[in-house]
């Protein structure tokens, strides 16, 4: 079989002779062994066929039979003439061996596989607004001898081998194909694509019927996605972890270090380790919410492995990039695991960039070879190697769009194990997408639990109620176990960037504390900073006074961050200070300062910033100083009100009512659970509630219902972007650094552009008007105002469109 190959010629180094492309026969089997592991790994998911893994590893064995063909062949280059586009489906054809090889299988069985085949690189439907040529749209309208004379010719003799080979390599994984290898020429091998691809058009033209959908729709997009997942591995070569970096004497591991300290399990954690099923852990700020959580995700493990099979996946779950790497690191060290856990988000590869550099390959001429890894290790989080990612939620969402591309997300995340750390960050159409997926998650076996400082009865009713009848725990620590008192009560009328605010902060600078001011938008924070840190940087040295918000580049946040938590971090020496941010504050590194001031947001936001002060307890109760908002309605707005140009002003004015009603106050933990009942017992609370199972009800009928499952979801997949904002650009100043850097990895591409974007800026998706595009090196360029410390100031397009960072976070 050595003249069939199933790829192009591989990449040559140079000087090199070019390899030959992967052989066909060598790609169908790493194939099926990849569906085997797939297998091993996900176990029995709840509510599909028994047959569905043997159904999965014919159609992984079957799917790629369709490269038979001279013309095929001769695309990739394994014919002595010149390649040229070949304009037929592969998988189409592949059809045929499957209707030969299972001709005495039952037809529902061997339709199942059919579609698995034919479906695994391009929908079977779809209307105008299709990206690719739907498979039933060309070839719909062939009569049989149309549709042959688009396949061959093909060589006869080459057939007979291929179908030798694929029937002892079947049985030899104890697959069910026919007993003996079928009699067939090329002509019965096209008759049989082509009665299978009109089975396969009665059946999935249409939406499928009432009461057919909850079974028929959910098992296709997981059969696709146990095959592309299978193909991916195949094709990368790559091997599946099996070794848990969570391991199973976790909880001994946690004593013994506890103990070291003088320390205990709290009942919390204990609670939360002993539960089997659904969690929500409500617990103040370093409280152990995390080693709670790991707790309950090893139980879940066992559990879910004794009664599946399989080796559970478990998802850490955040709203920001910065607290998702913060969290990776921790856990890289809580587990001693520093290659085993996966980094889910969109940066990904520039994370790992920046470990491999901070981690000693800083010099020049490292530095591409610090991108190949880093690259490399974000793409084994892509081909859903590691066992344990942390990441957004939009990595995991995405498998809502099924189809090709993205039903592999979701066979990775059926009988897996889903923390969800800070789900009250997600404002409510976000939120209505979780909760839309936690219902598809638990359906599919999986565990959710849910952690928050600050978790609401509302919200606790939300998620109970969406992962009905499965029943969901609440912990908490006990009433007898007394939270710190961390912090004091105030406030203030006045602006958080009024005189008296500023001549209040110098004066907790001059007493010797570190002091952490948070702004609602990125112009306050600026001049915030530009009016104490002088001061600051006179008193304590440089490095003492840091600015943060969203909109660095890359490589200058990295530096910023470093920064803060060498300064600042909760685990470190108490030192005096400034820092300066934004919203990125709240959730994103382990910091703990003396003092806080901030302008007044709604009440989750405020107990987050208030957490970063005095996180540990380390100090009696410290100021925690909240400042009146301005209230504007925001730039073509309508006349909605926003607290400066961010929060809304109902649940503003709510936190506010609220805190001055304490004011010179101990926090009481406990208490803020009562505070934030009220904020959502409120009419306000109301329209939320309404709001977020709208936005929960709108992405389940849209994406989840698979009434059409081989459907082109081109449509779908702008519409569930568009609800992810953010663009990213280069100042015009840094192009050509960034060309250059594109070019420090000379004949990889991508590792070139992983050094490349360490240049790029976030911006908010509205002021793309104001960027153009290079097509050349295909990235965005504005001109703009912009400092390392200071971060984006201003952007100039045309005179009316100047953008200036005041509105956004």
């Amino acid at each position: 079989m050595t003249d069939l190959r199933a790829k192009s010629p591989a990449f040559a180094a140079a000087g090199q002779p070019q390899p030959p492309g992967e052989l066909l026969t060598s790609h169908l089997e790493s194939t099926l062994h990849a569906v085997l592991r797939v297998q091993e790994r996900v176990g029995r998911i709840p509510g599909l066929p028994e047959d569905f893994w043997t159904w999965a590893a014919l159609a992984a064995l079957l799917h790629d039979t369709g490269k038979l063909p001279h013309g095929f062949q001769r695309m990739i280059g394994n014919t002595p003439e010149p390649p040229r586009i070949w304009g037929e489906r592969h998988e189409v054809l592949s059809l045929g061996f499957v209707g030969l090889l299972l001709a005495d299988h039952p037809a529902q069985a061997r339709r199942w596989i059919a579609a698995a085949v034919a479906g695994h690189h391009r929908a079977f439907t779809g209307g105008a607004d299709a990206r690719k040529l739907p498979v039933f749209t060309q070839y719909g309208t062939d009569s049989a001898g149309e549709f042959t004379a688009r396949f061959l010719p093909a060589d006869e003799e080459q057939f007979t081998r291929l179908m030798g080979w694929l029937h002892r390599t079947a049985r030899a994984s104890a697959l069910p194909v026919d007993e003996k290898v079928p009699t067939a020429d090329l002509s019965a091998l096209t008759t049989r694509a082509h009665e299978l691809l009109e089975e396969l058009m009665d059946h999935w033209s249409e939406p499928l019927g009432f009461g057919e959908v909850d079974d028929d729709g959910l098992l296709a997009v997981l059969l696709l996605g146990a095959v592309t997942m299978a193909d991916h591995l195949s094709s990368a070569h790559a091997s599946l972890h099996e070794r848990h970096p969570l391991p199973a004497d976790y909880r001994t591991r946690l004593v013994e270090r506890l103990a070291a300290k003088g320390h205990a399990i709290r009942p919390q954690q204990e609670d939360a380790g002993n539960t089997h099923g659904h969690l929500l852990l409500r617990s103040w700020t370093a409280s152990g919410k995390t080693e709670g959580s790991l707790l309950w995700a090893r139980a879940q493990i066992d559990d879910l492995a004794a009664r599946i099979g399989g080796i559970p996946r478990v998802f850490y779950v955040l709203p920001y990039l910065a607290s998702i790497n913060a969290m990776t690191d921790r856990l890289r060290l809580e587990l001693e695991a520093p290659n085993g856990i996966g980094v889910a988000h969109s940066k990904a590869a520039s994370y790992h960039l920046v470990r491999s550099l901070t981690d000693g390959c800083g010099e020049d001429d490292d530095r591409a070879d610090a991108a190949g890894k880093a690259h490399s290790r974000a793409e084994a989080t892509k081909n859903f190697l590691e066992l344990m990612r942390v990441g957004t939620p939009y990595q995991l969402l995405r498998g809502a769009l099924a189809g090709p591309v993205h039903s592999s997300i979701l066979m990775d995340s059926a009988n897996s194990v889903f923390i969800l750390d800070e789900l009250h960050a997600f404002d409510a159409r976000r939120l209505g997408m979780m909760l839309a997926m936690m219902r598809l998650w638990a359906r599919t076996g999986g565990r959710v639990a849910v952690l928050s400082a600050t978790l609401p009865t509302a919200l606790e009713k939300l998620v109970t109620e969406t992962l009905r009848p499965q029943p969901v725990k609440l912990v908490e620590a006990p009433a007898e176990v007394t939270a710190p008192a961390r912090h004091r009560i105030h406030t203030r009328p006045g602006h958080l960037t009024g005189d008296a605010s500023i001549t209040e902060v110098r004066g907790h600078l001059t007493e010797g504390r570190s002091v952490l001011v948070i702004a609602n938008n990125v112009k306050d924070a600026v001049l915030l900073y530009e009016a104490l840190a002088p001061l600051c940087t006179q008193l304590y040295g440089e490095d003492s006074a840091y600015l943060l918000h969203s909109r660095y580049r890359r490589m200058d946040r990295n530096t910023i961050e470093t920064g803060i938590l060498n300064r600042f971090e909760a685990s470190g020496p108490r030192r005096p200070g400034l820092l300066v941010g934004t919203q990125a504050l709240e959730v994103s590194l382990n910091i703990d300062l003396d003092v806080c001031h901030t302008s007044a947001a709604d009440l989750e936001a405020l107990l987050q910033r208030f957490g970063r002060a005095n996180r540990i307890g380390a100090l009696p109760a410290v100021p925690v100083v909240v400042h009146q908002p301005a209230y504007a309605p925001r730039r073509g707005g309508g006349g909605a009100l926003w607290a400066d140009g961010v929060y809304e002003e109902a649940p503003t004015r709510l936190a506010w009512d609220i805190l001055t009603q304490d004011e010179g106050e101990i926090v009481d933990e406990r208490l803020t659970t009562t505070w934030l009942d009220q904020v959502y017992a409120s009419d306000w609370g109301q329209q939320w509630h309404t709001t977020v199972k709208r936005h929960q009800q709108d992405f389940e009928d849209a994406f989840l219902t698979f009434q059409q499952p081989f459907d082109d979801r081109s449509a779908l997949a702008e519409r569930f972007d568009s609800q992810f904002d953010g663009t990213e650009a280069i100042l015009n100043e840094d192009l050509d650094a960034y060309s250059a850097a594109l070019e420090e990895a000379p004949g990889n591409t991508k590792t070139g552009r992983l050094l490349a974007d360490e240049y790029l800026i976030p911006m908010p998706q509205w002021a793309g008007s104001l960027t153009r595009y290079e097509k050349k090196l295909k990235v965005r360029i504005i001109d703009g105002d912009y400092d390392p410390v200071l971060g984006l100031l201003a952007v100039r397009g045309l005179p009316q469109q100047t953008y200036r960072p005041g509105e956004v976070l």
